[in-house]
């Protein structure tokens, strides 16, 4: 079968790194193709490569064939190659159709043709089954259909080679399969798809073959059908990966959380938080699943001090701590591991070192009489960098020149070294391989064996099952019911994440 896309030999080189090391990919024309790899071995990079956001040192790039060189998306474009990215690139004030044809109008005496817009957004959308309204406007559906959106811009454009960038991030299981049958109905309309994902289970479901980059060198490129998860796993992190279970007895202890008929609103003033009860112990993992958007980030950022609350309590460790300062709930036993780590969880402009010591800086040994101990600081820096696996060449390094999951681990670390009574975990392993997974999700349960109490939000259902003690379903602001991860599985959980239970509020 011909290629439809070959890098040949590629190398890449920012400061301090080597992103890319020789490395040669070839996917084939009509396959979906997984780039498969740790956090920071260079799979973005390549990618980036690619769509023309970056240009290799050396190497050579072949588009059907034909050598090619890409300095910018537009070339991208015009070479028939799309990129659907994680975070979605739409103004949710225009309609589904104004954003298809945005930056290519079809135009009728000058003029923008939006009928002729809907009519080729409907047909598309019919052809590939992707079933959006182009009248609809993106801020009133659901995060799923926005996916869609983005699929047919690039669709639109005439791509016929699609790289997905993790695209599962924020997809209920339900959705997640409306997904993978759409990658399987483009190929069979004769398009290719690179997909960048950490999840084996949809690597093994949607896949014809991978490809394993490890510290910016290729392993190996596997057939689907002549490998399993393990070996892959191993594969990529070049060790025995093994999956954290939270097997130990639950025996909660004393109420840690207690909070009590909380409303909350969102950046619309639209409430969002609405009457919610909950409650979470010492000793216990409590689980909120839910679909993006149904109230948690609203949630956990009314715990923290970051939003206001419009009724209600929230106490930790009896302490009531509505409405305080963020410093003031900290002090009173909370951590926090924010869902937009670059928003809320990293001052992007500090070092490594600065990031670890947000936290601690003005407490001894870190500090005395008001003066910082540098030296101490740049210790526990380096203790920490090393214990979490930080990909940084050194603790000096600015955090904004890290990749994602290694920013994520920056926190992870922060947040999980305090042993705070209460830990809220909002998306932890967002963005991460594998290995650090495991890593992380061993701290969370080693937190509970210490008896503090962890709140876990997670879009990754997988995560909740295998971790929680109870897990809380969360829809329109409400938790609709509480579970024993034992007595369900994913399929009952996404019912419950789409509301189909009636009652409410238990805690």
């Amino acid at each position: 079968m011909p290629c439809a896309i070959e890098m040949k030999h590629i190398r890449k080189v920012f400061p301090g790194i080597v992103a890319n090391d020789d490395v040669t990919l070839q996917v084939k024309e009509g396959e979906i193709h997984a780039l498969f790899g740790e956090n920071g071995a260079g799979k973005s990079t390549l990618m980036n490569i690619l769509f023309g956001l970056n240009q290799p040192d050396e190497g050579e790039i072949y588009v059907h064939g034909k050598k090619v060189k890409i300095s910018d998306p537009n070339d991208a474009n015009r070479l028939g190659i799309g990129m659907v990215h994680q975070h979605f690139m739409l103004i949710e004030k225009f309609t589904v159709a104004e954003n298809i044809i945005l930056g290519k109008e079809p135009k009728k005496h000058g003029r923008l043709d939006l009928a002729k817009a809907v009519k080729i957004v409907r047909a598309l959308s019919e052809k590939y089954g992707l079933d959006v309204d182009p009248l609809k406007k993106v801020e009133d559906i659901t995060v799923g259909m926005q996916q869609r959106v983005e699929i047919l811009k690039t669709l639109y454009r005439g791509s016929d080679i699609l790289i997905f960038d993790e695209p599962t991030a924020v997809l209920t299981p339900i959705e997640i399969e409306e997904l993978i049958a759409i990658m399987k109905r483009l190929v069979r309309e004769g398009k290719s798809i690179i997909l960048i994902t950490h999840k084996l289970k949809e690597i093994f479901e949607a896949c014809d073959r991978c490809t394993v980059i490890r510290r910016g060198k290729v392993i190996d490129t596997v057939n689907m059908d002549e490998t399993n998860p393990s070996d892959l796993a191993n594969m990529m992190v070049g060790r025995k990966v093994n999956v954290q279970l939270n097997d130990s007895p639950y025996e909660p202890k004393e109420k840690v959380l207690e909070i009590h008929h909380l409303n909350v609103l969102d950046s619309r003033k639209v409430k969002a938080v609405n009457d919610l009860n909950l409650t979470v112990h010492g000793g216990e993992i409590l689980g909120i699943a839910g679909v993006d958007g149904n109230g948690q980030e609203e949630l956990v950022e009314a715990i923290a001090g970051l939003r206001k609350t419009h009724g209600g309590t929230i106490r930790i460790n009896g302490q009531d701590v509505t409405n305080q300062k963020t410093r003031r709930i900290i002090e009173a036993g909370l951590g926090f591991i924010p869902e937009d780590r670059q928003k809320h969880g990293l001052v992007l402009d500090f070092t490594v070192r600065e990031n670890l010591a947000l936290q601690t800086y003005y407490k001894e040994p870190y500090a005395k009489r008001g003066i910082l101990k540098n030296k101490v600081i740049s210790k526990k820096a380096r203790q920490l960098i090393k214990e979490y696996d930080i990909r940084t060449p050194d603790a000096k390094t600015l955090a904004r020149s890290l990749s994602g999951g290694n920013q994520q681990k920056v926190i992870v670390a922060r947040e999980v070294d305090r042993s705070p009574q209460l830990l809220i975990a909002a998306q932890p392993t967002r963005g991460l391989d594998i290995g650090a997974i495991e890593f992380i999700h061993g701290k969370l349960l080693e937190e509970r064996k210490k008896g503090k109490a962890v709140l876990l939000v997670s879009f990754e259902l997988d995560e909740i099952l295998h971790l929680s003690d109870r897990i809380a379903v969360i829809y329109e602001g409400r938790i609709i019911d509480i579970v024993n991860p034992e007595e369900t599985d994913e399929k009952q959980l996404g019912l419950l994440m789409a509301g189909r239970k009636s009652e409410v509020g238990r805690s």
